[in-house]
C-alpha cells in the first residue's frame, strides 16, 4: 500500500501577509471577503507591522490610544493594505533613491572613527575632490590625505536604482525583534517565524506528533537558492575587507542556502531524522517537496517539513538581475505604459504575468509546510489542508544560453496532467483543476510557459483549463516561489475564490491561450469546485518542476476508500479537536501574543546519552527508537 502524502499544516511569511490559516491569500482576494474575514485580515496586519497592540482586552494604537476591533480597523485599514504585497521598496531594508556604493582601495591607511589618512598617487585623485578631504603634497607624485569621518566618510557616493519596486515582507514586520536572533540573517529570521507558523497552525503539538514516530521517520527538506547575501551572511563576508571593516565567524556558515534546514531541525524541531538540501533555481520549493514526497509515500518517513527562506531584496542582488535584462525597470514601466508625464510608474503594479510586460519583480518570503503519511494523519486526528501525491522534474537537455528556455517543463506538466487524468479521471482534469503558473512577469516567458501550458492542455483535450499566478501580487521569491504558490493555492478551497491576475488588463497577443483560460479577475467558484491544481516552476538554468495538488475534500473522499468507517467516524471527532486547537492559535497570532519557537541549546544530546545495541537506539526525550533491524535489500546477490 502506498502511503499518500497530506498537509496537515503550513504557514511563513510573504509580502501579503501571514500564510497560516490563509491570511495572505486573503490579502490578495480581500475585495470579495466579508467584513468579518476582512477585520481579522487587517488585525493580524496591525499586530504584525506593529501598528496596533492587543493588551488587557482592547486594542491599542501607537499612540496609546484606546480602540475597539471595528474602529481601530477604520482609522488605519487603508495604511494597512498599502503596507502589503509588491510596492516601492521601503526604507527598512535599503534606499532605492541613494544606495551607497563602496569602492575598493588597496591604500595603507591609519584610520580612526573620526578621521582616515592615507597616501596617494596625485593623478589618482578624482576630478571633484569631496569637501572633507584635506589634500598635503608630499612630493611631485605623491599626496597626503585625511578624511574628515572616517572610512565611511571615504567614498559616500550613491546612486539610484532603476529598479525600485519588490515584493517586501509588510512593512513594520521585524522578525528579529520576535526572538533572540543573534546577528542572524533575515531569511534565517524568517526561517523561525515561518517554520514555527506551520508547526503551530496544525493543532497538535510537535512533541505529540514526535511521539509517534521513529527518530529516522521525520525529514526535514529546505533550501533557498541564492543563499543569506545580506550583510549579515554572504553579503557581509564578501564585502567586509573591501569596507576596511572585520569579518565576523557568522558570515560564511550562515550563508550557506541549506541554513533553512538546519536551523528547523537545531532550533525548531530538534530533528535527528533525514536533512536535506536540494537547489534549482525557481524550482527549489518543488525539488525539496519531490523528495519529501518520495520519501512518504515509500515508508521511509511518516513525517516531512518542506521549506524554504529567501530573502533577496539587497541592492547587489537587484542589480544582478537587472543587468541580466530580468527585471521591470521604472523606465521600462513608464514606456510600457506610454506615461511622459510621472517620474514613476505605479509600483503597485509592476508584476504582469502574460501581459505586455518587462520584466519581472523580486520578492522576499519564507514558506513552510507540515507533511505527513495519511495513515499517520488519520490517527493523530490531523486537519488534513490537500494531499501532494507528485511532483515531476526535469532538465531541458543541451542548450545554448544557461538562461535560455529548454523542453524540460513539457516533460513536467505532461506527466502531470497524465498522472492526474491517471488518478482522479479525465473529466476531473479537464474541469476541475486549476493552473498555478510561473508566472514571472518577464516578456520570454509569457511566451514559453504559455506554449509549454497550451501543449499539454490540448493534447488532453482540455479547453478552458484556468490559469492563474501569484507572482502578480507577491513578486518572485526565487528558490520559495513554489512555497507562495503551494499555499496560496490551499486558499481558493477555504473561500472558494481564484484569485486572477488582476495587475494585467489584457493577455499579450503573443500569448499562446488555446485550451487555457488566463483568468485576470477574482472569480467566485464555489470552496469544492475544483479538484486538484498544478503547480508550476519554469526555472533558470533549465530547473523545471510540476507539482500535483489535491484538494482537502477530494482527498478525504479518497480516503475514506482505505479506511473503514469506524475509523473514518474516529478521525472526525479527533479532528475537531485539532480544528479548535488550531484556531485558538490563529486568534493568539492575529492580537500578536505569540512568539516564534527558537530553542537555543535546548536538550542538547551526546553520544554517551545514547542507549545504544545491535537492535536499536534509544535517545533520552523520545519515545520511540530507532530500529537497527535493517535488511539489505539484495538478497539475491548474497
Amino acid at each position: 500500500m502506498t502511503r499518500l502524502p497530506v498537509i496537515v499544516g503550513f504557514g511563513g511569511i510573504n509580502s501579503a501577509g501571514r500564510t497560516s490559516f490563509h491570511q495572505a491569500y486573503r490579502r490578495i482576494v480581500f475585495d470579495l471577503l466579508p467584513s468579518d474575514t476582512q477585520q481579522d485580515v487587517l488585525l493580524d496586519l496591525a499586530t504584525l507591522t506593529n501598528m496596533a497592540e492587543y493588551k488587557n482586552g482592547t486594542w491599542l494604537t501607537r499612540e496609546g490610544e484606546q480602540l475597539n476591533a471595528e474602529t481601530l480597523i477604520e482609522s488605519i485599514g487603508e495604511e494597512l493594505l498599502a503596507k502589503t504585497l509588491i510596492r516601492r521598496i521601503h526604507p527598512d531594508l535599503f534606499d532605492v533613491d541613494n544606495v551607497s556604493i563602496h569602492k575598493a582601495t588597496s591604500l595603507s591607511a591609519a584610520n580612526t572613527d573620526e578621521k582616515l589618512s592615507f597616501s596617494i598617487k596625485a593623478k589618482s585623485l578624482p576630478n571633484n575632490t569631496p569637501a572633507n578631504w584635506q589634500i598635503q603634497e608630499i612630493d611631485t607624485n605623491l599626496v597626503q590625505v585625511t578624511v574628515d569621518g572616517g572610512l565611511d566618510a571615504l567614498f559616500k557616493d550613491t546612486k539610484e536604482l532603476s529598479v525600485k519596486a519588490a515584493g517586501q515582507l509588510p512593512t513594520g514586520f521585524d522578525p528579529s525583534k520576535l526572538y533572540q536572533s543573534r546577528n542572524h540573517p533575515r531569511g534565517l529570521q524568517m526561517t523561525v517565524y515561518g517554520a514555527s507558523d506551520a508547526i503551530r497552525s496544525s493543532g497538535i503539538d510537535w512533541e505529540t506528533i514526535r511521539d509517534n514516530v521513529r527518530p529516522d521517520q521525520v525529514a526535514v527538506f529546505a533550501a533557498n537558492s541564492i543563499g543569506q547575501m545580506d550583510d549579515l551572511g554572504f553579503g557581509g563576508m564578501l564585502k567586509s575587507a573591501l569596507m576596511g571593516k572585520r569579518t565576523t565567524s557568522k558570515h560564511l556558515p550562515l550563508g550557506y542556502a541549506q541554513m533553512p534546514a538546519d536551523f528547523v531541525n537545531a532550533y525548531i524541531m530538534g530533528s535527528t531524522g533525514t536533512v536535506g538540501t536540494s537547489i534549482g533555481a525557481c524550482a527549489t520549493y518543488f525539488f525539496n517537496l519531490e523528495k519529501a514526497i518520495d520519501g512518504i509515500k515509500s515508508g521511509k518517513f511518516r513525517v516531512a517539513m518542506v521549506g524554504g527562506s529567501d530573502a533577496p531584496i539587497t541592492p547587489e542582488i537587484i542589480e544582478g538581475f537587472r543587468t541580466m535584462g530580468a527585471l521591470a525597470e521604472d523606465t521600462a514601466l513608464l514606456a510600457l505604459d506610454k506615461l511622459t508625464n510621472q517620474k514613476e510608474p505605479d509600483h503597485t503594479q509592476t508584476c504582469r504575468p502574460f501581459a505586455q510586460n518587462c520584466g519581472f519583480t523580486i520578492g522576499e518570503s519564507s514558506q513552510w509546510t507540515l507533511i505527513m503519511d495519511d495513515e499517520l494523519a488519520i490517527e493523530l486526528g490531523a486537519d488534513i489542508h490537500g494531499a501532494l501525491p507528485a511532483v515531476f522534474s526535469h532538465a531541458d537537455g543541451h542548450k545554448k544560453s544557461i538562461s535560455a528556455p529548454g523542453i524540460g517543463n513539457y516533460l513536467t506538466m505532461n506527466k502531470a496532467m497524465a498522472y492526474l487524468r491517471s488518478l482522479l479521471g479525465e473529466a476531473s482534469l479537464k474541469s476541475k483543476t486549476f493552473i498555478q503558473a510561473h508566472g514571472t512577469s518577464t516578456p520570454q516567458n509569457r511566451v514559453t510557459e504559455s506554449h509549454v501550458l497550451s501543449e499539454a492542455a490540448t493534447s488532453f483535450g482540455a479547453t478552458n483549463i484556468p490559469v492563474t499566478a501569484m507572482k502578480a501580487f507577491l513578486g518572485h521569491s526565487q528558490g520559495t516561489a513554489g512555497g507562495d504558490q503551494l499555499h496560496l493555492s490551499l486558499g481558493v478551497w477555504k473561500d472558494g475564490i481564484l484569485p486572477g491576475i488582476t495587475t494585467s488588463d489584457a493577455i499579450a497577443d503573443d500569448v499562446y491561450t488555446e485550451g487555457l483560460h488566463f483568468q485576470l479577475e477574482h472569480q467566485r467558484y464555489g470552496a469544492e469546485y475544483f479538484e486538484a491544481a498544478l503547480l508550476n516552476s519554469k526555472g533558470f538554468g533549465g530547473n523545471n518542476s510540476t507539482a500535483v495538488l489535491i484538494s482537502p475534500h477530494k482527498a478525504l473522499e479518497m480516503l475514506k476508500k482505505r479506511y473503514s468507517q469506524q475509523q473514518f467516524d474516529e478521525y472526525i471527532e479527533k479532528v475537531e479537536k485539532t480544528k479548535q486547537a488550531a484556531e485558538e492559535y490563529n486568534q493568539s497570532a492575529i492580537r500578536g501574543e505569540t512568539k516564534p519557537i527558537y530553542r537555543f541549546g535546548h536538550d542538547v544530546l551526546g553520544g554517551d546519552q545514547l542507549e545504544i545495541s545491535d537492535s536499536c537506539i534509544r535517545l533520552p526525550g523520545y519515545n520511540m527508537e530507532v530500529d537497527l533491524n535493517i535488511e539489505s535489500e539484495y538478497g539475491d546477490l548474497t
